[in-house]
């Protein structure tokens, strides 16, 4: 599938060329635009199941269709959130674990599904219990709010990342949650972080330069 993104600095949309009878599968609200020969229907991906479990992983119940079905036709894509929208494209041989509100759309081929993080990581986690699993062949759109940064590792090398700033990784990366500071519990929270993941390479994760989570609390003691 050939694509533009377009205004990338804070506000980008996809731009996305579809041939006749190709088709992606998008957020429930990431269609701003498209052309008279394509259709767009709702759906739940891959059953009532799945749909519930990426409800729990802050992702839509629904999903939108995309597909030319009347010739070549273009869409436009965007995510609520001002951030970066990044490519990813996978060949099948591993797949990808995003975090909540990360994924916005895919090409056919690619599915979308949730994976169970242990109760350790689902308690401490800002992802909660669930993060949202991508598979198969094909391109994938991640956004995130801020620019996307990647780090890439080598083997063995590690990385400690605040959980509220984590985007997606690999699936065959190893990584474990911890406390933020050496010296305990209370120093952690009152440093201002809390939980942290440390990876362990190799592997390309995806960071966000903002943190939703702190700007939620800011917009908050804004109000007061």
């Amino acid at each position: 599938m050939r694509y533009e993104i377009l205004y990338d600095q804070a506000f980008p949309i996809v731009k996305a060329y579809l041939e006749q009878g190709e088709g992606l599968k998008a957020e429930s609200d990431a269609m701003i635009a498209m052309s008279p020969t394509v259709d767009v229907t709702g759906g739940v991906d891959g059953g009532i199941i799945k749909g519930i479990a990426r409800k729990f992983s802050g992702e839509s119940f629904f999903m939108q269709y995309l597909k030319a079905n009347r010739g070549p036709g273009e869409v436009l894509l965007a995510h609520a959130i001002p951030g970066a929208i990044v490519p990813v494209q996978l060949d099948g041989s591993y797949g990808l674990r995003v975090q909540k509100n990360g994924y916005l759309a895919s090409s056919d081929g690619i599915d979308i599904s949730t994976a169970a993080q242990n109760v350790l990581k689902g308690l401490f986690s800002k992802e909660g219990f669930f993060v949202v699993k991508i598979s198969g062949r094909g391109l994938v759109f991640i956004s995130s709010y801020g620019a996307i940064h990647p780090i890439t590792l080598d083997q063995g090398q590690e990385i400690v990342i605040d959980n509220g700033h984590l985007v997606a990784w690999p699936d065959y990366m190893s990584y474990k949650m911890e406390k933020a500071s050496s010296k305990g519990w209370i120093s952690s929270f009152t440093s201002g972080e809390g939980l942290v993941c440390r990876f362990t390479g190799p592997g390309t994760i995806f960071i966000q330069t903002r943190n939703p989570g702190a700007f939620k609390s800011w917009i908050g003691s804004m109000s007061k």
